[in-house]
């Protein structure tokens, strides 16, 4: 019996957990700071009204991710380079050029979110700790190599786990949330609209898809494939381990920002606490409502996914900026192989750090950032998906019809949630 057991554990970790990489990490990375702001005030506010949309968003980010994901398998370069041999430079930079500010903002509030959380935790100012953190995230971001990065990012996936365990702590009524989740209704008013709009923008969110699409290009170089020649084209089989680990990675994504939003709504919006302005407010009400275990895993989760998320979101960018003007970059490479690469990361968590000490409200302009993230994603989605249909350029693997018509829904809602949200 010990036996088998053991063959089975080895097992999972030979094959299930090392056919994790990409997927798992940028699904994880979208349950950042910033984004449990969002969803603890969606609960707070509309309490179990949006659980729904975790329901509904589960498919689309996973048609998304896919995407992108196969864009950069078969084309062996990142979605900037893809995105320069489909439309006018101009156009790509003023893209990458909005990424980069939004991407700023996003490591601000991530920072932010993290501090306040270490703050509530150790009674420590919350500026130190934006100093100590932004010091060795990005120490780490420099010193460590691509297979190290990656293999630490994805155990802290793991700490997203203290969102699940919080939300059975507090004990929700299981019928209303159930009855909620399955039967949704549209958004009656302009605030919930505008929910909505923030919850599609920090769920399917621009960032994640340049990630996604660089790491595997990283994963190929950490494989021996140097050449473009060697990286074009991808496998069935490597296909089919890259839809299961980017499956993997939305549901576990979706599934917390399922519990979040199910723990502010029987806490918070129950209690009258609608008005959330930063994840630590929601960490620090959830005390009184639900005790110091819940409180606890809430604050720790926050700076566990802020230590995931910040190299996703400076990471990113620089590689946009890296493709667009031909700079080495990689995060395989040392410091003096990739100076511009890794200085663009570096003056980002700077600035972001910055904006921290400059008493701007982060989180609270975050969430407005996770709506314009809303807007202006469904335009990025016709591009990913007019690359993604091109056979030349996809050389021969085009994404499948069904992927495309997944894709080409989700783009579709963002621009009637869009649309509904400024025209009420």
């Amino acid at each position: 019996m010990v036996r088998h057991a053991r063959r089975t554990y080895l097992w999972l970790k030979g094959h299930l957990w090392d056919s994790l990489g990409p997927g798992l990490i940028t699904g994880a990375a979208d349950d950042d700071p910033s984004g449990i702001a969002t969803y603890s005030i969606a609960g707070a506010q509309f309490g179990t009204g949006l659980l729904w949309t975790a329901l509904i968003t589960w498919p689309l980010m996973a048609a998304v991710q896919m995407m992108c994901a196969r864009i950069g398998m078969v084309t062996g370069r990142g979605l900037t380079a893809a995105f320069k041999n489909k439309f006018p430079r101009r156009l790509v930079l003023i893209v990458i050029s909005a990424l980069l500010v939004a991407n700023t903002a996003n490591v601000a509030a991530d920072l932010s979110g993290m501090a306040d959380a270490a703050e509530l935790l150790t009674h420590v100012s919350s500026h130190v700790w934006v100093i100590v953190f932004a010091l060795c995230i990005s120490l780490a971001t420099v010193k460590l190599r691509y297979y190290q990065i990656a293999n630490t990012l994805k155990w802290l996936a793991l700490v997203l786990f203290s969102y699940v365990i919080t939300a059975f702590v507090i004990r929700p009524d299981w019928s209303t949330a159930l009855r909620d989740t399955f039967l949704p209704h549209l958004p009656r008013h302009r605030e919930e609209w505008e929910t909505l709009v923030a919850i599609l923008g920090t769920t399917i969110s621009p960032y994640l898809f340049f990630w996604q699409a660089t790491q595997e290009v990283e994963e190929e170089r950490a494989a021996g494939r140097n050449t473009l020649g060697q990286r074009k084209g991808a496998t069935k089989k490597e296909i089919r381990t890259r839809k299961f680990d980017v499956g993997i990675g939305t549901f576990f994504s979706n599934l917390v920002m399922y519990f979040i939003i199910l723990a502010a709504a029987f806490t918070l919006h129950r209690s009258g606490q609608t008005s959330i302005e930063t994840s630590r407010d929601a960490a620090a009400a959830l005390m009184p409502l639900a005790g110091r275990l819940a409180t606890t895993l809430y604050a720790v989760g926050i700076v566990g996914v802020g230590l995931l998320a910040i190299p996703t979101l400076t990471g990113s960018a620089a590689y946009a900026f890296a493709e667009f003007l031909g700079w080495r970059q990689g995060l395989d490479r040392r410091l003096k192989q990739a100076r511009s690469f890794y200085l663009m990361i570096l003056a980002s968590t700077v600035a972001a750090a910055i904006m921290d000490f400059a008493n701007v409200n982060p989180v609270r302009a975050l969430y407005w950032t996770a709506v314009i993230n809303g807007v202006l994603a469904p335009f990025l989605l016709v591009g990913i998906f007019a690359v993604a249909s091109d056979i030349k350029l996809m050389n021969g693997q085009p994404s499948s019809k069904l992927g495309k018509t997944v894709v080409g829904l989700t783009a579709i809602a963002m621009f009637v949630a869009a649309v509904a949200m400024f025209s009420m």
